[in-house]
């Protein structure tokens, strides 16, 4: 199938082998590929070459469209169902069609725009696929990131082990788009739910024997604290996968404990630079080797700097993020060990305390080990005296235990275990965690 190699192979010799379970309803790679098909007479205006913009989660009617319109070198503009303010992603994306898979199928609408950003006609006069990704800041206007989608696809060529696997990242996420593509270009079987709640996500292992969970640290610290992973039967799962924000290492040696016959693999990618290669030192270990095949990465002033061909072209709405000779300041700080680094958090998620830096990652994993603590969220607030000081919600694991003496137990144990200055200075208590809709934690205030 035109502009699909990574799939011809399994269309033709595993036509009947499971490539899509849609919230258990099962397709085969010879069903998809008449999915893929059909869309050729859904449409009245050819999608041939145009921005076209999915509002959609996983579904076998999305997945089957987005591969479609790589076949007629479309742009593709994935907006997933919880996505704020749709009309200006629309806007900012410059989509000619767009498709609401929310309120029916196919609900198809011309939007009366043109695109004409020199990043899509540059696209266009190549007529090659590509991909808009936004940004999933929580603050301010998102970045548009658009991608050349035939560089992309070049790296699922290579084959591989098949697996069953939850696609568990959002349809706009690369990370999500990124798992669906090297799950069906080795002839694996990708898994779509319809809540990434714990015991859903659990049930659904155990009632469909996968094998591969990529996540988030924040995920699977609600894991743990639901008890699920106790509740079903996982021995089918092999390897878990997690990456968006920093990972604890309570969390880490907790998972182990429980899941010992699981591989845990920390990931890295970047919706600039796509998903890169990762090599963990062991499976309780935070420590990594990122980039691979086609990646460059230095350490400036503990920032980690990456170099690839295969980057975004650019932004439509902010100006281009690489310096003069093509190198990306991914804003991650990390300590360094040899070849090995270590992830400590954003930039700009950093407490600076009286001069002094505090990550909210070790704070929290510290706060995690406390046997009160069921799950936190560190953040920083001003202080006249020392600029910031170090703050913290805290969700108990005993909501009956007296507020004064919760607060007193953790204190006590921080002040063993970290520098003074990391310790809260206020401690709030929740009744909640609070996560955004993409399983990562809210720390803006």
């Amino acid at each position: 199938m035109n502009n699909l190699p990574f799939l011809e192979t399994h269309f033709e010799s595993n036509p009947e082998s499971i490539a899509i379970i849609d919230n258990g309803k099962t397709f085969s790679y010879r069903l998809l590929e008449l999915k893929i098909k059909a869309w050729e007479n859904v449409f009245s205006t050819s999608p041939e070459g145009k921005v076209v913009a999915i509002k959609s989660d996983f579904s076998i009617n999305s997945v089957s469209l987005l591969l479609y319109l790589i076949t007629k070198k479309a742009i593709i503009v994935p907006i997933s169902p919880e996505s704020k303010n749709l009309d200006e992603r629309i806007r900012i994306s410059e989509a000619e069609l767009f498709i609401d898979f929310t309120i029916d199928y196919p609900n198809i609408q011309l939007t009366g725009q043109k695109a004409t950003h020199e990043l899509i006609s540059h696209l266009k006069t190549k007529q090659h696929p590509g991909i808009i990704i936004f940004s999933s800041g929580t603050t301010g206007t998102p970045k548009a990131a658009i991608h050349d989608f035939t560089s992309l696809l070049d790296r699922y060529s290579k084959p591989g082990k098949a697996y069953r696997s939850i696609v568990f990242l959002l349809f706009d996420h690369w990370g999500g788009i990124n798992t669906l593509l090297h799950v069906l270009s080795k002839g694996g079987t990708a898994c779509f739910i319809e809540t990434r709640e714990p015991d859903a996500v659990c049930e659904f292992i155990q009632d469909y024997k996968v094998d591969l969970l990529p996540s988030t640290p924040t995920f699977l610290n609600l894991l743990l604290l639901s008890k699920a992973a106790q509740t079903y039967d996982l021995s089918s799962l092999k390897t878990i996968t997690y990456g968006t924000e920093p990972m604890h290492e309570t969390t880490l040696k907790e998972l182990n404990r429980i899941l010992p016959n699981v591989k845990l693999k920390q990931t890295y990618g970047l919706t600039e630079l796509g998903v890169m290669q990762t090599t963990s030192k062991s499976d309780d270990s935070l420590w990594l080797k990122v980039g691979g095949e086609g990646y460059e990465t230095k350490i400036v002033n503990n920032i980690l700097f990456i170099r690839t061909k295969s980057s975004i072209l650019g932004y439509l709405n902010a100006e281009n993020p690489f310096d003069s000779e093509g190198w990306y300041n991914t804003g991650d700080l990390v300590e360094v060990d040899g070849d090995w680094i270590r992830f400590l958090g954003r930039d700009s998620d950093m407490i600076n305390v009286g001069g002094q830096k505090a990550f909210p990652a070790e704070i929290e994993s510290t706060l995690l080990s406390c046997s009160i603590v069921g799950d936190c969220i560190v953040f920083g607030e001003k202080n006249p005296f020392t600029g910031m000081h170090v703050a913290c919600d805290v969700l108990l694991n005993n909501s009956s235990i007296d507020i004064n003496e919760a607060r007193n137990i953790i204190k006590n144990h921080c002040k063993g275990l970290l520098d003074s200055y990391k310790i809260p200075v206020r401690i709030n208590f929740i009744d909640k965690s609070k996560i955004s809709e993409r399983f990562k934690k809210i720390r803006k205030r």
